[in-house]
């Protein structure tokens, strides 16, 4: 079994990180219908650039859905809506997809720049990706994040160098809609390697955690 996590309006992956099973950040849930009227769910692991695939997943029927920092699948209440799916999984491969609404979309905006101070400098946009205002919520968060590895978020990330950034209030929500250039904190960053950053944001909404929205990792050599 596989699958993407679509945005909506760009057609692009929606960006996360590695989540575990139960970790923060994208997971798929499955209730098997065909062992049960009320299933235990069970939850797959994502990857970080929107995709998933398990393939010890027994055939049978199960009803699909999809969890992080997008707009709800399944929403109860006056405006009930349940866009989880209904599927047989069969041996072999079977592939659902789904198509959300982030909370946010971030874009790079240039490559990333090594300063003359072995510093590196982002540029990036922040928008919002829903118009549901339900879902436009405060942003706390707004994080440059770097790494030896391209396994890269919130949950895998060099503190020296990352820079980290928390808004209270509706100071966060300033920043959308504008180019933002962050850099590197804690000096020059080492040398003669490759190094790999990305930017992540997240708002109040309080699922699973609340997990980022990411753009995708870029890498920089450090000469």
């Amino acid at each position: 079994m596989k699958g993407r996590i679509i945005d909506a309006t760009t057609g692009e992956n929606v960006q996360s990180e590695v989540s575990g099973e139960n970790g923060v950040g994208t997971r798929i849930e499955l209730r098997e219908l065909s062992w049960s009227d009320n299933p235990t769910p069970m939850y797959l692991a994502t990857k970080q650039d929107g995709t998933y695939i398990n393939t010890k997943i027994f055939s049978g029927n199960y009803k699909i859905s999809a969890d992080g920092a997008f707009v709800p699948l399944v929403q109860t209440g006056t405006n009930a809506v349940d866009h989880s799916q209904t599927v047989d999984v069969k041996s072999g491969t079977t592939e659902v997809n789904f198509t959300v609404e982030p909370f946010l979309r971030i874009v790079w905006e240039g490559e990333p720049v090594l300063n003359a101070d072995g510093t590196v400098t982002v540029k990036v946009k922040i928008t919002r990706g829903t118009a549901d205002p339900d879902y436009q919520l405060n942003v706390t968060d707004i994080n440059l994040y770097v790494n030896n590895f391209e396994y890269i978020g919130n949950n895998n990330f060099d503190a020296r160098y990352s820079n980290r950034r928390s808004f209270g209030g509706t100071d966060g929500n300033d920043l959308l809609d504008q180019t933002l250039t962050i850099t590197t904190t804690g000096g020059a960053l080492p040398g003669k390697r490759t190094l790999y950053l990305r930017v992540g944001a997240r708002t109040t909404y309080p699922n699973n955690g609340r997990p980022y929205n990411y753009n995708e990792v870029k890498s920089i050599n450090i000469p």
